[in-house]
């Protein structure tokens, strides 16, 4: 018998959610053969089996979360004892640290005794002292006021020890009776910041006016809004908007499509050109290619070019990179995106194709709406967001023509550039998206 275990998925992936299972118990399976298509907070992946001989038994129904190092699968590969595969690194981290749950959880009704992550609230030093040292921060003793969780906490967790539990609720949540703690109660206690009169509040009963119906946050749309909500709280976001005329460049992409329909090649997107002279722009402005790291204070400037694209799946955003962009032409820019967001919509891109963007764009253009104000993918410092393409009216020479109009709204970190910076950016965007040979001098 061969225990097969959820393997390590990617950077900072502990969790996946079972879509599909390729096969059934006692079924014969081949060694490769895909075995269950899993959804993480970063992207949907196939797993193979990694050996061969009939299912024995399998771990978890559709919908169901399960953890790196757990075993999914007993396949009977005609051994006689039931044989683990080698626990990945993550996995290896995993198990001590739910032993140390168990052996440091209290018995009070704010900490989890289910093995169940929950939101704690913990100071950005904190945060980086549990990943240095290995632990799971949503998994640790909260000692602080209203649940917070100390350095002190991660430490004590790290060496296994059990530290005194002081837990009680903010100020912004009612104290229950004696003996009873309501879920919403205890998960404001938990999630109660540690900003200046920023605490959740538990939410009212719905019900009570009508039916509802419920959906777990799990998977991409959880992770979105955990990157949304570090974004907006943490990076200070200013917007500067400003349109730019691609009436000349509209008129090239059209000729050359018409020729690529002819040829049978690519057609070139919009986005494309946008991508392309936003790399020039980071070049010039090597701020908006930067992220700001508080701990340190100093800000990171990236050397290399690498654009996020922003893709609506229907299960969440999915942000997957275009890479090197300085170094590749328009045409390879459209095929790359092509490419990426395809198979992002499909559920079939790897999460290392996920990760290391300096930059990202959004275009809801194709969706409609004149303009949008997006939020930073964080730990970016800027933004891009493309509104729709539409003829209108404006003063050109005195006189009034119709043009084709690009809104541009480019979203910023005050923090490390200032109003004036990000006006001369989107100024020269619009400039050389205005002209499309000043676009195929730079390619």
């Amino acid at each position: 018998m061969y225990e097969f275990k959820l393997p390590d998925l990617g950077e900072g992936i502990h969790e996946g959610e079972i879509l599909q299972w390729h096969v059934q118990e006692n079924d014969d399976i081949a060694e490769d053969d895909s075995l269950v298509d899993v959804e993480t907070d970063k992207a949907a992946v196939t797993i193979p089996s990694p050996k061969g001989g009939k299912v024995a038994s399998l771990t978890g129904d559709v919908g169901d979360t399960i953890n790196v190092g757990q075993v999914i699968a007993v396949i009977d590969d005609g051994t006689e004892a039931a044989v683990a595969e080698p626990p990945s690194e993550v996995a290896a981290a995993a198990a001590p640290e739910d032993e140390l749950t168990a052996a440091t959880a209290p018995s009070s009704p704010l900490v989890p005794r289910d093995g169940v992550r929950r939101p704690v609230p913990a100071a950005p030093a904190t945060r980086r002292l549990a990943r240095e040292l290995g632990v799971d921060i949503n998994m640790v003793t909260a000692t602080g006021p209203a649940g917070r969780v100390t350095p002190d906490d991660v430490r004590a967790a790290a060496e296994g020890r059990r530290l005194p539990a002081v837990v009680e609720p903010p100020p912004s949540v009612a104290k229950p009776e004696v003996g009873v703690v309501s879920a919403e109660t205890a998960f404001a206690a938990h999630a109660a910041s540690a900003i200046p009169f920023l605490d959740i509040d538990p939410l009212p009963d719905f019900e009570q006016w009508g039916p509802v119906d419920k959906e777990p946050l799990r998977s991409i749309r959880r992770r979105v809004a955990h990157r949304m909500t570090t974004s907006t709280v943490l990076v200070p976001h200013v917007a500067h908007m400003d349109d730019a005329d691609v009436t000349l460049l509209e008129e090239f992409r059209a000729n050359a499509n018409a020729s690529a329909d002819k040829e049978g090649g690519d057609r070139l997107t919009l986005l494309a050109f946008v991508v392309k002279a936003v790399t020039a722009g980071l070049k010039a402005a090597p701020v908006f290619n930067s992220s700001l790291d508080p701990f340190n204070e100093e800000i990171v400037y990236k050397k290399y070019y690498n654009v996020g694209i922003a893709v609506d799946t229907g299960r969440g955003l999915i942000v997957p990179v275009v890479r090197n962009t300085d170094c590749k032409s328009i045409r390879q820019i459209a095929a790359d995106i092509k490419d990426v967001a395809g198979r992002a919509r499909e559920g079939k891109i790897d999460v290392a194709e996920l990760q290391g963007s300096t930059f990202t764009i959004t275009n809801v253009g194709p969706l409609g709406g004149t303009a949008l104000i997006p939020t930073i993918n964080y730990p970016e410092v800027a933004i891009l967001g493309m509104g729709s393409v539409r003829p209108k009216p404006v003063v050109r020479d005195g006189e009034i023509v119709i043009r084709t109009i690009l809104p541009l709204t480019m979203a910023f970190d005050h923090r490390v550039a200032d109003g004036a910076d990000a006006a001369r950016f989107v100024a020269e965007l619009a400039r050389q998206l205005s002209d499309p040979n000043l676009l195929l001098v730079e390619a």
